[in-house]
């Protein structure tokens, strides 16, 4: 049987290290950055080195930064008063996607789960609390995932909250918009009774 190159086959395993990047894709990936005349390698290499040393996480909320700030935390138009916090930087992205939201953010960089060893001290929960001892937040939107880790690090943190005497909401869950009842799952289904809203004509 023929082997690849064996620098094609490094490039490959390497590719294959990223997230959500399998071997058939890395080796596609692969294929086209050595044949493809529009690919270049050199810049492709150079553009992951100055992000890699460039980027760094915002000194407030913990998103993607340059400066010691993110744009979002330097932008005098949005409201400090409202905190949306969120696992991930990506998050951050899904939710700005809405343009529903001109609050701020606060990024906790993982997850309370035990099993995979991670603790409340060792996600960015003390930060959070200290930007909301520091005064001016009303209110902290709780938009982890729907996961048994997402709820308990959720509930960890609006417990902590009302000692502070800060309003903690929680996104609403429930039927997606387009989805049918007969296939949506019993918590679904249950979550969207629970958050029902009034029928209005506007």
């Amino acid at each position: 049987m023929i082997s690849l190159p064996q620098s094609l086959q490094r490039l490959i395993k390497e590719l294959s290290r990223l997230p959500s990047i399998g071997e058939k894709t890395a080796t596609r990936l692969a294929y086209h950055l050595v044949t493809s005349s529009n690919a270049n390698p050199l810049q492709l290499a150079e553009a992951l080195s100055s992000a890699q040393s460039a980027v760094r996480w915002c000194s407030t909320c913990f998103f993607f930064a340059e400066e010691g700030r993110c744009p979002l935390c330097s932008d005098g138009g949005r409201d400090g008063t409202i905190l949306c916090v969120v696992e991930k930087p990506m998050d951050v992205l899904a939710v700005e996607r809405t343009s529903s939201f001109r609050g701020s953010y606060h990024v906790l960089h993982g997850l309370w789960s035990p099993l995979k060893g991670r603790t409340p001290e060792s996600i960015r929960i003390a930060e959070l609390l200290k930007r909301v001892q520091e005064g001016g937040v009303r209110e902290v939107i709780l938009a982890t995932g729907s996961t048994v880790e997402g709820d308990a690090t959720a509930l960890y943190i609006a417990r902590a909250l009302r000692s502070l005497g800060v309003t903690a909401s929680r996104l609403a869950q429930g039927m997606p918009k387009g989805g049918e009842l007969e296939y949506a799952d019993d918590v679904t289904l249950s979550r969207a009774l629970a958050g029902r809203s009034i029928v209005t004509d506007s």
